[in-house]
């Protein structure tokens, strides 16, 4: 292994280092930030009280003449009490729970999902998630205090909510689900309101609050993937609050045309056809333990327009459901953007290259597992010019070896090393041997490992897909539980990722018996041997078990590879021959690059600056 294919190695390394150390500063940060974060929680619902203006429950017991009314307005009043009643919308995606109390949304039900414990998928369900209206209208409400009077509408899938203000002035809730659709729609129809909520107002707040389950295998992993995302207008790309963070809050000082509450394969998205005009949006993780099973709360308080008229309409629409890269882009919407794949460069590997395989073969392959294989047969096959490349690149500078040695002999001194290193790079450029020729590979695979990184714990397609012992390819696999929680390593044993390991560990003692010591530099040999695969097994002991795999299955096959090249196509004595007469037909002085000019520039202006040192 040269000098050159260590260095990109390390640098590999040092990333995933890295990557590791921010996963762990994040989970020692939970747990010091606890306390701020409850602070956080309970300023935020004090928040709340404030905006909403909740008032003193009303008493069970009829008022009489001598008691007070929270509002002047009759109607109100009337509304404030009531039984609370359930109403649903269903059809084969989706069973929506709805409750008068506010007219809205209870509990999403994701039909032909299940969680991770074999429960029906609820994204969501209970009082404390909200959709209100805060508006004034010759006094403060929110409309999550009042029952609103329902009416079912069997045909064509309709439910209407109303909240009177007199017997002409109302606000209606009106929700449609369509057939085989993970879309909701919602008209906020706001009809002789105009009597009541001042002309000069243009503007009306919406609330939206979720708590989302915890729904996946892994906690943590499942957190990772979560977030906020929104899009504003006349734009292709998305913004998101940022993943791996407990909690977060943006202020969205311009026009938004959606906001989604992302979980790792499903997500809620509100969307405006006439685009928000602004709004604030946050969230905050739960507590893993949680007796709830909660993941994450999310938050958008956002500014819808208004203008004064007799009867004026809102059209909203909601879309419950998975994560899928095509179902998402089939919108037109901008909603694949959520699916967290990477970066520009990691982006568009995913997009252009892996997913398309993935889908390809997905259409006629029903193991998992069998696509990966093949997946990572194919993307061998494309960088198998440039693994082929390297080989003889390093094949060139071990039957070199000896030459480089005779230079060496000739410039023992620490002062000759201009000299030695000039000679050498003249040596390789007769014989046509590229520095960087062993790092080609690398540079290809790194980009392609990083999307991986990306693409398994994010497709849906592989969520709760098994294979071998693996339960589920998109979380970790576990052969073992361990009793006790291992910093950065966990509390279970991931065969995959102990396998990948091992294989990382024969293929660097393979490189190692091939290219020799001497081309080893001092002490990289136990790095490579013993330090990279270990921290590989730490890493990737709590990640998606189809990234395991298929870093295994690269291994793998990245030794057949290298047998087969080195059993087949290197011939060291024929090539010894061959690179000898190459530099005996070169010139005898050979016009040096403008890089070989300032490296030895550079290497001049050193000894002039130690030989002045030494007087």
């Amino acid at each position: 292994m040269n000098k050159n294919t260590i260095w990109a190695i390390l640098l590999i390394g040092a990333i995933l280092i890295g990557f590791s150390l921010y996963n762990s500063k994040v989970a020692k940060e939970q747990q010091r930030e606890q306390f701020v974060r409850d602070s956080i929680a309970r300023q935020e619902a004090m928040e709340t009280i404030r905006k909403e203006e909740i008032k003193d429950p009303v008493p069970v017991s009829p008022p009489d003449a001598s008691q007070t009314t929270t509002y002047t307005n009759p109607y109100l009043n009337q509304s404030l009490e009531g039984t609370e009643s359930f109403h649903v919308l269903e059809n084969d995606k989706l069973k929506i729970t709805f409750s008068n109390k506010g007219g809205q949304p209870y509990s999403v039900q994701i039909k032909n999902f299940k969680t991770y414990n074999g429960d029906s998928l609820m994204f969501f369900r209970g009082p404390s998630n909200k959709l209100v209206l805060d508006l004034y209208a010759g006094e403060q409400i929110n409309t999550g205090d009042f029952f609103f009077a329902p009416n079912e509408i069997r045909e064509g899938n309709m439910l209407t909510f109303s909240l009177f203000f007199d017997q002409e002035s109302y606000i209606e809730y009106a929700y449609v689900l369509d057939k085989d659709s993970y879309l909701l729609n919602l008209n906020i129809n706001l009809v002789g309101m105009d009597r009541f909520i001042p002309r000069n107002v243009t503007q009306l707040d919406l609330g939206w609050k979720v708590d989302i389950r915890h729904l996946e295998k892994g906690f943590d992993n499942e957190k990772n993937y979560s977030t906020i995302g929104y899009k504003y207008p006349n734009t292709k790309e998305i913004e998101k609050l940022g993943l791996r963070k407990s909690d977060a809050r943006e202020s969205l000082k311009t026009r938004v045309e959606w906001v989604a509450f992302q979980q790792q394969f499903f997500s809620a998205i509100m969307i405006a056809d006439e685009s928000f005009n602004s709004g604030d949006v946050s969230f905050r993780f739960y507590n893993p333990d949680n007796r709830d099973t909660l993941l994450m709360n999310c938050h958008a308080y956002m500014q819808i327009p208004y203008q004064a008229a007799p009867q004026q309409s809102v059209p909203l629409q909601f879309y419950f459901g998975p994560n899928g890269f095509y179902s998402l882009k089939a919108y037109d919407r901008s909603f694949e953007q959520i699916i967290p794949l990477g970066g520009f460069l990691i982006k568009w590997i995913n997009r252009f290259l892996i997913i398309p395989i993935f889908n390809f073969l997905n259409r006629f392959i029903t193991s998992f597992g069998l696509i990966i294989l093949i997946m990572t047969i194919f993307i061998k096959l494309i960088i198998s010019p440039f693994t082929f490349k390297s080989h003889m690149s390093s094949a060139k500078m071990r039957v070199l070896k000896p030459e480089i040695d005779k230079i060496n002999a000739r410039y023992p001194k620490k002062e000759d090393a201009l000299k030695k290193q000039q000679e050498t790079m003249a040596l390789y450029k007769k014989t046509g041997v590229s520095l960087m020729g062993g790092c080609w590979p690398m540079l290809f695979q790194m980009p392609i490992l990083f999307a991986m990184f990306r693409f398994f714990p994010g497709s849906i397609e592989l969520r709760q897909e098994g294979f071998l012992w693996a339960d589920d390819l998109s979380g970790y696999d576990s052969i073992v539980h361990i009793p006790f929680k291992i910093p950065l390593y966990g509390d279970h044993v991931s065969l995959f990722a102990l396998l990948m390991a091992l294989s990382m560990f024969f293929y660097s003692r393979m490189n190692m018996k091939q290219q020799g010591s001497s081309q080893q530099m001092p002490g990289m040999q136990g790095m490579m041997l013993y330090f990279m695969p270990l921290m590989m097994l730490v890493v990737c002991n709590n990640l998606s078990a189809a990234l395991s795999y298929y870093y295994l299955l690269s291994n793998l096959i990245t030794m057949i590879q290298t047998w087969v090249i080195q059993k087949f196509f290197v011939d060291e004595e024929k090539l010894y021959k061959k690179l000898k007469e190459k530099a005996d037909k070169a010139p005898a002085t050979a016009r040096k690059s403008k890089f070989q000019q300032r490296l030895e520039e550079m290497q001049r202006q050193q000894q002039q600056q130690m030989r002045n040192r030494k007087r």
